[in-house]
């Protein structure tokens, strides 16, 4: 284990689900449901994905600045039928 120095805070990692949307006008919007507000967008998948893990880190700094809890993820993914 690494040894940290004064006043440096040990790293800790979040797991997040992200939802990745074509846009109309190309590129993508992506958004992380468990961070409220969350959003960003990219030119292509990569730069979204960038762009969101830029946005959720942005996030939760801004959450432990204020003193508040980091939001853990309890979200459920599932396919649903619709007849019509």
């Amino acid at each position: 284990m690494r040894a940290l120095g004064h006043g440096v805070k040990p790293v800790t990692t979040y797991r997040y689900t992200i939802i990745l949307e074509h846009e109309a006008d190309g590129g993508f919007h992506a958004y992380c449901p468990a961070l409220k507000g969350c959003h960003s967008q990219g030119d292509s998948l990569d730069e979204a994905i960038d762009n969101i893990r830029e946005a959720i880190e942005v996030f939760l700094a801004s959450v432990e600045a204020h003193g508040e809890p980091i939001p853990h993820e309890d979200l459920l993914i599932k396919p649903l039928e619709v007849a019509i």
